[in-house]
């Protein structure tokens, strides 16, 4: 009985440990428009507290400065830092890349960062405005690439998303068009999508690159966010997810990956998978507004499908 138990011991210190799933929260568009439920600085001021309730020590937020229209917003943004936040580049008027050129292109992202970088809690990370890195066009996204690092800016990518802005949107119009909305199944598809969205990434990565690296999860600075992330965040940990911090994500080597695939526009997981051949679907499913918006209508409006 001793050799056994000795014998088993030895087998649990020699088997690996299983890796631990890792994700950083990172919240895009900051300072947003309003939403349906609360005023720009109620939305923030929700969101700090939920976050610090949920013990998470630092989110990302990717600025677009010009989106910052008052004192008022400028206050928004250092509130963030002030509750041990970061900021980041997300250029300054949101342009998809595929509309300009690179000069324009990365004149916007110099505004910006003149905005930024004086600002405590800056990070030089830029993350495309839509994921848009130049879609087919490859000349104009190696110079944006050139161009970023020149400037000492890392690319805050994405790994894990699942469309919350549009999530937000449908609430939006729902709530203009008078139709009575069951927060309590919103909350739900909200918290269910984001779980099922970084279970998806990791999955994947693990095929693509045969580990799971820490993750990044794209939100938006929405009113649903401002509801629902400390229920996110609790049922992040309960799939076995670490909370972990942007500064530790963007330390991994991924920050280098430039993947070269016919269409540069996505989260790091669709760009790397598809570089390296996997098949499509490449992308969470209910990143699919075909998918997305009738689940939305079922089972937080209770419409009856068409």
């Amino acid at each position: 009985m001793k050799r056994l138990l000795l014998l088993l011991c030895a087998l649990l210190i020699a088997t690996p440990a299983v890796a631990q799933k890792r994700i950083a929260l990172t919240f895009d568009d900051a300072p947003r428009g309003v939403g349906a439920f609360f005023t720009k600085q109620e939305r923030a001021r929700r969101l700090i507290a939920l976050l610090k309730e949920a013990r998470v020590a630092q989110a990302a937020f990717f600025v677009n400065p010009g989106r910052a229209e008052s004192p008022a917003d400028e206050t928004l943004v250092e509130n963030y830092v002030r509750a041990g936040h970061v900021i980041a580049n997300h250029s300054f008027s949101h342009a998809h890349l595929t509309q300009q050129s690179a000069a324009d292109y990365l004149a916007d992202v110099d505004k910006a960062e003149a905005w930024l970088k004086p600002r405590r809690g800056y990070r030089a990370w830029f993350r495309y405005p839509f994921l848009d890195e130049g879609g087919k066009d490859k000349v104009k996204r190696d110079a944006v690439r050139a161009g970023l690092a020149a400037r000492g800016l890392h690319n805050g990518y994405v790994t894990a998303e699942g469309s919350d802005w549009n999530i937000e949107q449908l609430a939006i119009d729902a709530k203009k068009a008078g139709k009575t909305i069951d927060m309590a199944a919103l909350r739900d598809l909200y918290v269910e999508t984001h779980v099922e969205a970084a279970d998806f990434a990791d999955a994947l990565m693990r095929r693509t690159i045969g580990r799971s690296p820490p993750h990044v999860m794209l939100l938006h600075e929405t009113d649903i966010a401002a509801l629902y992330i400390a229920d996110l965040v609790k049922a992040l940990r309960a799939d076995g997810w670490e909370i972990i911090t942007a500064d530790v994500a963007y330390a991994d080597p991924l920050k280098t990956a430039a993947p070269d695939v016919p269409s540069t526009n996505g989260t790091l997981t669709e760009l790397l998978a598809w570089e390296k051949g996997l098949p499509a679907p490449r992308w969470y499913a209910r990143n699919d507004l075909k998918i997305a918006n009738p689940l939305f209508a079922e089972r937080v409006l209770h419409e009856k499908p068409q």
